[in-house]
């Protein structure tokens, strides 16, 4: 059994500066491509940025120049460095990881969530 726990929302104001943090723990496990998605209320959940374990990375129209994700693969960690917030950003985010066990077979796993909130 794989744990996604994700840490560094909070409220921020217009203009303003947050760092996620999603930290993987279990045994005898990988992880691809870990991601960030978010929903707002009333809203499906969307996909806000992807990195693969070779560092590759793809990102929402909205927040490319604003946020960046890294990733700590020693750690399991992957990370949002989100910038020049906006109110539109307001949103539960969620971490998403491709896990796959020593017998190859994949799993998805979901952090249970951590609220920005962005005021004006």
């Amino acid at each position: 059994q794989v744990q996604l726990v994700e840490s560094g929302g909070g409220l921020v104001q217009a203009g303003g500066s947050l760092r996620l943090s999603c930290a993987a723990s279990g045994s005898s496990f990988s992880i691809n491509t870990m991601g960030w998605y978010r929903q707002a209320p009333g809203k499906q959940r969307e996909l806000v940025a992807t990195i693969t374990s070779g560092g590759s990375t793809n990102y929402k129209d909205s927040v490319k120049g604003r946020f960046t994700i890294s990733r700590d693969n020693a750690k399991n960690t992957v990370y949002l460095q989100m910038n020049s917030l906006k109110p539109e950003d307001t949103a539960v985010y969620y971490c998403k990881g491709e896990v796959y066990s020593v017998d190859s077979s994949r799993s998805d796993y979901w952090g249970q969530g951590t609220q920005v909130t962005v005021s004006s």
